[in-house]
């Protein structure tokens, strides 16, 4: 704290509150980039039978997104786009929905890494 202390001495409270939002922000930002929550819906997905896969509107084919829903946690791979619906950030493939539980339900709320 002594090292903060030292170094605004000279600027203005308002300065120094200002700088420490655009860091706070910047921070949050930086952490938070690639985590994301909302509502996935599953589908008849285009791959090979068994694979978990998913569709995502903007992360790089190819690449696997963690998805959590009730307390279980799967990876999939993107290799679709979508989903088209709105409200909804993720559309998991039927074998991915069977291992998160959410078959019954259709439609739940699902974090993402």
């Amino acid at each position: 704290m002594a090292e903060l202390v030292g170094w605004a001495q000279g600027t203005d409270g308002a300065t120094l509150y200002r700088t420490f939002l655009a860091c706070l922000a910047l921070v949050s930002t930086m952490s938070c980039a690639r985590a994301e929550s909302g509502l996935a819906s599953f589908y008849d997905g285009v791959s090979a039978s068994g694979e978990m896969t998913c569709a995502h509107r903007t992360r790089p084919f190819g690449s696997m997104i963690t998805v959590t829903y009730n307390g279980r946690t799967i990876r999939c791979r993107v290799n679709d786009r979508g989903p088209f619906k709105k409200g909804r950030v993720i559309d998991v493939s039927t074998t991915a929905a069977r291992a998160l539980g959410m078959i019954d339900a259709g439609v739940v709320l699902v974090s993402l890494e």
